[in-house]
């Protein structure tokens, strides 16, 4: 029953519930455009009593909104009911409207209908009409074309005599216009060809015109070479004859006049080809100019004499000219082939520049024509160009030019390898680039205009193949071969030697021998640097491998532009530009190696000082005064040698800091800044019993410990923080212009120098209670591994025993177990660059080439000593030694 009472509800909200697009809700407010919140889509009833009744003192007048509610609801019932009432018609007015509508489109057919009728009335009526007048133009139209057709036959009977009477007599400038009437006329009578009467007027016709053109040929024949036409009667014929003796055979057929050209073009060249014969001395390539010269002369003779005969459309010059092309390639591919070895590339040039030129005048002179029609197949819009119609048969032959630029190149880097790079150094001390190096593209540009004026397709490919070798060997046998070398000091065997000499020299005094040794040792272990006159050098290596890096790419641009299309993809230079990136990757790295090699002695005396015993915190030690003053010296130098390369100087700068960082560092892990604090032997031997560190804190919580000197700490702290403002400040030390560092090398500074901050702040934290210190270190060093957390434990004087206890809890107290990146071992610094290669400094190298004859050394010197002295002062010795070898 309950479920029967529901369904109407539920219906009826279905019922009341109208949901409308959006388009039609906006058509509705675009009509109504009420400001009431009763007529908006989304009215809250709930939000529009709070805002009738905001509080309770507004619920007063709720008598006058409900009247006003109730006022407004029996307005809105009466405006839908005058609404329903006016809609009860409209249905009747719909069926009226739509009746009425049917009877009109009755009665449109009904007319439409009546029109058709009357239309096929009135076309059957016009028919009729214009039926006779069809009849009398047909009529009309047969009339005409007989009566034409009988003057056609007038004339062609007619015409056939007075051809024949005109032709005897050679009157050619009569006949011209007859015979292409009597032509014309013939081509109508084809369609008669089976009337005997027409095929005999039509043969007449065609005999007229081979005795035309035999007739005209003999005449040319006659009058220009009378001696190969003896047989010829009748008198010599005149120019006006010949000029219309040549608008007849134009009107014949096409072989006649072909012929006639044919002929006459090879009379003109007959004396070139005798005179430019392949066994003649004027033939060969230095006497080029001749030819060309000789058909100027003569195409200037014959135009004057006889240019006036020939039609203009029949363009004579130009098919001599064209002819003279051909037989001048066809006889220098002749001479070449069999004269290879007589060609230099001076003569190979002088040839093609004498063949290119004449070429160009020939696209000046003439319009190309001739051209055009022997070669169809040619964009009709195009003009027709003479360039290579003889220049061609050179092209097999330019492995001359590019052999020859290839030798003219290795000459020229020759020449560069041997110039003085101190001679080449700018004396106002601003370094530009190497000026050979401007030299050699001048040279490459040079070559590849003059190419692409011979041969842009695999002779500019072979160009490019030669560009790329001299780049590479100018990188190496120039550049590279700038680059000073450190001179090593003198030989480690020989200063030993010496010093061995010391201690026999004198048994009695055996300890200043023995001092004098180790001072000889540790003179002998500093490294090599580079003068100022170097570093001014390998700046200049520098800046000129960047002009040719911009360069090289700049000529791999310039050569996929000229050279032929299908060339393109194969013009790289990407090997070459990876060599100049290389010499420049490699002057920074010598750069940072010789400044990262003056700061290793000061990292060396860091290591000497008595860091535990520091009696009371002052300014900066001597290490960071070394530093800075090697800093000073060496920075500005750079920076003003690389004012024109500003982003390998930053790059420089990185790399420094990336390599000086964390040598620091595994300085700072190396030293003894503390000493250890007393504490009682039963507490540490029941922790180490119990394994328990907590009871080892607990007793040093209750006074079992006294805490250590951190004097040192904090003096290291004061000179990691002197560092860090000074590396910060690096690009521009010593500049009046400060500028600030890039975004990237301050981060790089201060993360490396935070790290050695939060290492020394580790080592001055107590290590009781240990599971806070353990806290605490994760917190500095969240990155550390266990190696380094050895390392600090060593530097805090920890005990053996304390130390196996501190591991385990910070093993445990590590959620993933100690990192293993970037851990570095005692003794060995490692860089790691943005390259990603791992370089050794030059002292550790020169170090390392000493090791062996040192740890000899020291052997000889321990034997010795135990022959002559007591062993505890020969074991001083060899302590000494020792730490003087690499570790």
């Amino acid at each position: 029953m309950s479920t029967l009472e529901e369904e109407p509800e539920t219906k009826k909200d279905h019922i009341n519930k109208i949901v409308l697009s959006e388009e039609v809700q906006l058509a509705i407010e675009q009509v109504l455009q009420s400001s009431d919140p009763l007529d908006h889509p989304d009215f809250d009833a709930t939000e529009y009593v709070n805002q009738l009744f905001p509080n309770e003192q507004s619920l007063s007048n709720i008598d006058d909104v409900i009247t006003k509610m109730e006022y407004d609801i029996s307005s809105i019932d009466d405006n839908i009911r005058s609404v329903v009432r006016g809609q009860v018609n409209t249905g009747e007015n719909g069926r009226a409207a739509l009746k009425e509508a049917q009877q009109s489109i009755t009665q449109l057919f009904a007319l439409i209908t009546d029109i058709k009728s009357r239309a096929e009335k009135t076309e059957d009526m016009v028919k009729e009409i214009t039926r006779d007048i069809k009849q009398l133009d047909s009529a009309k139209n047969n009339l005409t074309y007989a009566i034409t057709t009988l003057n056609h036959l007038h004339m062609l009977v007619g015409g056939v005599e007075n051809l024949k009477r005109l032709a005897e007599r050679r009157q050619y400038g009569e006949i011209l216009n007859p015979l292409q009437a009597i032509i014309e006329v013939n081509q109508h009578f084809q369609q008669y060809s089976e009337i005997v009467q027409i095929q005999t007027l039509s043969s007449q016709v065609q005999q007229i015109q081979t005795e035309l053109a035999t007739q005209i040929t003999d005449d040319f024949k006659h009058f220009f070479a009378p001696l190969q036409s003896s047989g010829h009667t009748g008198n010599r014929m005149t120019i006006t004859q010949l000029k219309d003796a040549c608008q007849v055979a134009s009107v014949l057929d096409k072989p006649v006049k072909k012929n006639i050209l044919k002929w006459y073009i090879n009379l003109q060249l007959q004396e070139y080809v005798q005179l430019f014969h392949e066994n003649q001395d004027i033939a060969w390539l230095d006497k080029i100019d001749k030819r060309y010269a000789w058909l100027k002369r003569h195409l200037l003779d014959f135009e004057e004499k006889y240019g006036s005969i020939f039609p203009a459309d029949w363009e004579i010059s130009e098919h001599i000219t064209i002819q003279f092309c051909t037989i001048t390639r066809e006889e220098l591919t002749k001479i070449m082939s069999r004269r290879r070895t007589e060609i230099d590339v001076k003569l190979l040039l002088f040839a093609i520049q004498k063949t290119t030129s004449f070429e160009q005048l020939l696209d000046k002179r003439f319009n190309g024509i001739t051209l055009g029609e022997m070669n169809p197949a040619n964009n009709a819009n195009e003009k027709a160009s003479f360039m290579d119609l003889i220049g061609v048969c050179f092209k097999s032959y330019l492995d001359i030019y590019t052999d020859s630029v290839d030798r003219s190149l290795a000459e020229l880097i020759l020449q560069f390898a041997q110039q003085n790079i101190q001679q080449l150094l700018p004396k106002d001390g601003n370094v530009s680039v190497i000026p050979n190096c401007a030299e050699l593209f001048v040279f490459y540009k040079k070559c590849m205009v003059q190419c692409t004026q011979l041969s842009n397709e695999k002779p500019m490919y072979d160009l490019t193949l030669i560009f790329k070798k001299y780049l590479r060997e100018y990188a190496i046998k120039v550049l590279e071969a700038r680059i000073p070398k450190l001179q090593q000091t003198s030989s480690t065997t020989s200063s030993i030697s010496n010093s061995m000499s010391l201690l026999t020299k004198d048994l009695q005094n055996l300890s200043t021998a023995a001092g004098q040794v180790i001072h000889n040792f540790l003179k002998e272990g500093e490294a090599p640097r580079y003068n100022l006159d170097d570093i001014r050098k390998i700046c200049y290596v520098l800046a000129t491998a960047e002009y040719c890096l911009e360069t090289v790419q700049q000529l791999e641009d310039k050569l996929k532009e000229k050279i032929e299309k299908s060339y393109v993809s194969r013009v790289d230079l990407s090997d070459e530009k990876d060599v100049f990136h290389r010499i420049i990757s490699n002057c920074i790295q010598l750069l940072v190696q010789d400044l990262d090699t003056g700061c290793e002695q000061s990292l060396t005396l860091m290591t000497k000082m008595a860091w535990h015993n520091i009696s009371n915190v002052g300014d900066q030690s001597g290490f960071v005064n070394q530093i800075v003053t090697n800093l000073k010296q060496f920075v500005p130098v750079v920076r003003d040698n690389l004012a024109a390369s500003r982003k390998y100087y930053t790059q420089f700068c990185h790399k420094f800091v990336n390599s000086f960082i964390p040598k620091y560092i595994n300085t700072l892990l190396k030293l003894r800044p503390t000493t250890a604090g007393s504490s009682t032997s039963s507490s540490m031997v029941t922790s180490a019993s119990s394994s328990s560190i907590s009871e080892a804190a607990n007793n040093a919580s209750t006074g079992n410990s006294t805490s250590g000197n951190i004097l040192g700490c904090e003096q290291l702290l004061l000179d990691t923080h002197s560092l860090k403002t000074v590396l910060l400040d690096l690009p521009s030390i010593g500049s009046q212009v400060q500028r600030k560092p890039p975004a990237s090398y301050t981060k790089v500074v201060v993360k490396g120098m935070a790290k050695a901050e939060m290492i020394i702040k580790v080592v001055m934290q107590s290590i009781h209670p240990v599971t806070l210190y353990i806290e605490q270190y994760l917190k500095m060093l969240p990155e550390s591994n266990m190696t380094e957390f050895h390392k600090i434990l060593e530097m805090k004087s920890v005990r053996k025993i304390e130390q196996q206890q501190l591991v385990e809890l910070y093993k445990r107290s590590c959620p993933q177990g100690p990192s293993s990146g970037g851990s570095t071992t005692e003794g060995t610094a490692v860089v790691t660059h943005s390259g990603g290669d791992v370089l050794l400094s030059q002292s550790q190298q020169a170090a390392a080439t000493a090791a062996a004859a040192l740890s000899g050394a020291g052997s000889s010197i321990i034997a010795l000593g135990d022959s002559l002295m007591d062993r505890g002062r020969i074991k001083k010795i060899e302590n000494l030694i020792k730490n003087r070898l690499p570790n």
